[in-house]
């Protein structure tokens, strides 16, 4: 174990789309001004891929998020890109004193997630449709917040991270896990773009997509500049064969905020 100092604000997804830069089946536009989604074309797809391809931090979550006693009873949780409500409805079964939510910008993955409660009877978790890069939250109302593979397609990172901290309480954590594996974290979207690709060549009409052509899986460097954004309290770094993890945690006040700290654990 080694331990480092530092000084430290699928999907809810949102992508920077530029017009000459989206990713279009024919030479020409489709007629809807914004880009089409893969996950919204092919939600049935990427929930094969969550409940079979990925691995289950569903552990790596629960001790890093409440590593003592549990969570405390009231204390609110968000999936952010939740998909199909993976981890949503995880923690909602194994700690009723939780209300956990489930973000996504696709409407169908969230009515996967929401049949998914409804056949575990989870009263405390519910699925709503937003932006992770304006969340509709209060500053400081959320205890802690999950980020799974949030960031391997999410062309504004930065700002993305800054919203999590923005609506963590002091105190408050957030899980961050992100594949190391190019091949292991471009297989859903790969998969989707078959699709489309296939789609296309039996006929289908010209659609734009905002999804990239291909995941950009950050180097050790990278995720260490990206978690270093936010003035953290304290974070813990880990990284496996596949994945590398940040646990961050706010500071108590504006003071704690600046202050150096943080473990990482090897």
């Amino acid at each position: 174990m080694s331990i480092k100092k530092s000084i430290r604000s699928k999907k809810g997804i949102s992508l920077k789309v530029q017009r000459g830069n989206s990713h279009i089946l024919h030479p020409y536009r489709a007629d809807n001004d914004e880009p089409e989604s893969l996950f919204e074309r092919f939600p049935w797809l990427y929930a094969f891929c969550r409940e079979y391809l990925f691995h289950d931090h569903t552990g790596e979550i629960e001790r890093s998020l409440w590593p003592d006693d549990g969570p405390a009873a009231g204390s609110r949780v968000i999936e952010l890109g939740c998909g199909p409500g993976f981890y949503a409805c995880r923690l909602a079964e194994h700690f009723h004193q939780l209300h956990v939510i489930g973000i996504d910008r696709s409407e169908l993955l969230l009515t996967r997630a929401r049949l998914r409660a409804q056949a575990r009877r989870l009263t405390n978790c519910r699925f709503e449709k937003d932006d992770v890069l304006t969340l509709s939250r209060c500053t400081s109302t959320v205890d802690a917040m999950i980020a799974s593979r949030l960031f391997t397609i999410l062309a504004e990172r930065e700002q993305a991270l800054a919203e999590i901290y923005r609506v963590l309480r002091p105190g408050g954590r957030c899980f961050i896990a992100e594949p190391r594996s190019s091949l292991r974290a471009a297989a859903p979207l790969s998969l989707m773009w078959l699709c489309a690709r296939l789609l296309a060549l039996c006929g289908d009409r010209a659609r734009v997509y905002r999804e990239p052509s291909r995941v950009a899986v950050m180097t050790e460097c990278e995720f260490d500049r990206l978690i270093d954004s936010q003035p953290w309290k304290r974070v813990w770094h880990r990284q496996d064969a596949w994945y590398r993890y940040a646990v961050c945690e706010k500071g108590q006040t504006a003071l704690g905020e600046l202050s150096v700290g943080g473990a990482s654990l090897q």
